[in-house]
């Protein structure tokens, strides 16, 4: 790759008119029969970060299914570090192993960030996700995201879009995995998942980036109508689902989850997502602790890091690294049992 090709600084898009507009996902190979990627356990490796919502989903799918032996991860440092200082100013998704030490400081040499959890690259020891990127691909990368699906036979990036990672996970892989019979894509329930995860995603799951990385007052005001306006949908609809699409879990609620869980912590001030909290909304509070307590999910939320990153990334709005403390408390009683079942 050219050292003069464009990045993207501290990991986000550019805007238009000073509305946020998040860039496509390049790498869409499938893993399938007959495929350059086969199906196998041991050969896929996943890279996520905790921190990262569209990572976590791929987290979670991948523990409720039972896949930890059969797709090895690693996982990232969770604040953004420079990735070629020799180069340019990119920030972006680092390996820093907890051997390093307990904590590093943010880019400015500001803050103590913890280094638990993290595990370094697992399979090329490469020092940051940029690499992994540059290294697997003969064209020009400029956007170095997790999560990453990455064939260690061929050493190739197969899929970098979490949407798709989460469906082969939850397909694909029911040779290797210790529940195969899970489904989180339901037949009868599929049109109704996709409506669903194409209505979150423009207004709840990217509108809370629209509102935190929006340039002007205008796009900021829009996306925060449009968030809090489906985020009232919701609440409605969770008064008599006990899930999205009924009595059944889908992907369509991890999809949601992986935004709720973050609100209140990061997002509400952060990304001045600031007219109501999540713990404001009963049906929807409730609805991610129910989520939030069941095994596999739960793993897959770390929210040291997930406030880590939010807080010690993005510099120019905390320069000292300041992380404030987390106090909302989601191993409250959720009561949801009885949530659509009507009375005799």
């Amino acid at each position: 790759m050219s050292s003069t090709a464009p990045v993207i600084k501290e990991g986000r898009e550019e805007t238009k008119n000073g509305a946020y507009s998040r860039t496509a996902s390049v790498f869409r190979n499938r893993v399938a029969a007959g495929t350059e990627f086969p199906p196998a356990s041991g050969r896929y490796h996943l890279y996520v970060s905790y921190a990262c919502p569209w990572a976590s989903r791929c987290i979670a799918m991948r523990n409720l299914k039972g896949l930890e032996d059969a797709i090895p991860m690693s996982v990232v440092h969770p604040c953004f570090l420079k990735t070629k200082p020799e180069v340019d100013n990119h920030l972006g998704w680092a390996f820093v192993k907890q051997s390093e030490g307990p904590y590093i400081p943010n880019v400015l040499g500001k803050g103590k960030i913890t280094t638990r959890m993290c595990t370094g690259d697992l399979v090329n020891d490469y020092k940051t996700v940029r690499e992994l990127y540059e290294k697997s691909s003969d064209s020009p990368v400029t956007k170095f995201t997790v999560p990453i699906l990455f064939d260690t036979e061929t050493n190739k990036i197969v899929n970098n879009e979490s949407s798709e990672i989460v469906e082969m996970l939850n397909f694909d892989f029911n040779d290797f995995a210790k529940n195969p019979n899970l489904n989180l894509y339901p037949d009868d329930k599929l049109k109704e998942i996709n409506e669903l995860n194409d209505a979150m995603y423009e207004s709840i799951n990217n509108g809370v980036y629209k509102c935190g990385f929006a340039q002007a007052q205008e796009p900021y005001d829009e996306a925060l109508d449009a968030l809090f306006a489906a985020l009232d949908v919701m609440e409605d609809r969770l008064s008599t689902h006990r899930y999205l699409c009924g009595d059944v879990l889908t992907i369509a609620d991890i999809r949601l989850f992986v935004t709720l869980v973050r609100f209140d912590h990061v997002y509400y001030v952060h990304f001045k997502t600031s007219k109501k909290l999540l713990r404001e909304y009963p049906n929807l509070f409730a609805y991610t602790r129910e989520l939030y307590q069941m095994p596999g999910i739960r793993e897959s939320v770390d929210m040291e890091h997930i406030v880590t990153h939010y807080l010690t990334s993005h510099t120019v709005i905390n320069p000292y690294a300041i992380i404030p403390s987390c106090t909302t408390d989601f191993e409250l009683p959720h009561n949801r049992e009885m949530v659509g079942i009507e009375s005799p």
